[in-house]
């Protein structure tokens, strides 16, 4: 199914009193995408942020436009825009104003064919900007810095939602415990797309998202049997299993 454009996804962190924190935001429960789930900043690209900027500070080589998998292949043109996506919605809400050359590309989602309206959203790493957080109430009603292991076992408690790309997203950094460490990774790593497609359960009650290198993902010659790359979502209790290259 056809994709309808790009959008941009911007994980901001920094260091806490316990280690590394990352800025959640929650979406109004009875309006728009995502209703009531805790996201991470971004949103869609608009036309303007298509516009060459006047000081012509877009980076001349971009990870976005060189890495990654052909599925998420982005020319230049269009990965600066991206960035520009990613500093413009960042400020509008939450009155943060990024460097878009300070945006680290961590990883391409794509949605599963079942999506209406299906985007190509990158997600980024970002060092937070000091300043204090400001809203923009038509967008999101709350916000939280948590460490990624609290914002997922809040997510097993029922005490906050999360979306697939936002827990997975939550699982890798966890591993971290600076935000030097984690863009330090990502600066160091190619960018991976996550081409996502639902597939039943192998228990009753359960469902799974899965993706490229998983055994059961259409398509996929030369995977081994008993290959994995899944999450795997009984209730709230969500597993990530993936086997080792």
């Amino acid at each position: 199914m056809e994709l309808h454009g790009y959008a941009a996804t911007v994980v901001l962190l920094r260091d806490g009193a316990d280690g590394l924190e990352t800025l959640l935001l929650q979406r109004p429960s009875r309006r728009g995408s995502f209703a009531g789930a805790w996201v991470f900043p971004g949103g869609l690209v608009d036309p303007d942020d298509h516009a060459p900027q006047p000081d012509g500070a877009d980076p001349v080589a971009d990870p976005l436009a060189s890495g990654g998998s052909a599925d998420a292949a982005t020319d230049a043109a269009t990965a600066a825009a991206v960035r520009r996506a990613g500093v413009r919605e960042t400020e509008e809400e939450t009155g943060l104003l990024l460097d878009p050359a300070a945006l680290v590309p961590l990883s391409c989602w794509i949605p599963p064919a079942e999506v209406p309206r299906r985007y190509r959203t990158w997600f980024f790493l970002a060092p937070a900007p000091e300043g204090r957080v400001r809203l923009s109430p038509d967008e999101h009603v709350d916000s939280a810095w948590l460490a990624p292991a609290e914002a997922l076992d809040r997510h097993r408690r029922a005490e906050l939602e999360l979306v697939t790309p936002t827990w997975v997203t939550l699982h890798h950094l966890a591993a971290f415990g600076s935000a030097e460490e984690a863009l330090r990774a990502a600066t160091a790593a190619a960018p991976e797309t996550f081409i996502s497609r639902q597939h039943p359960g192998d228990a009753p009650g359960t469902a799974m998202v899965i993706w490229q290198d998983d055994a059961a993902y259409p398509g996929a010659p030369g995977t081994a049997p008993a290959a994995r790359h899944r999450l795997v979502m009984d209730g709230r209790n969500w597993t990530y299993e993936r086997t080792p290259a």
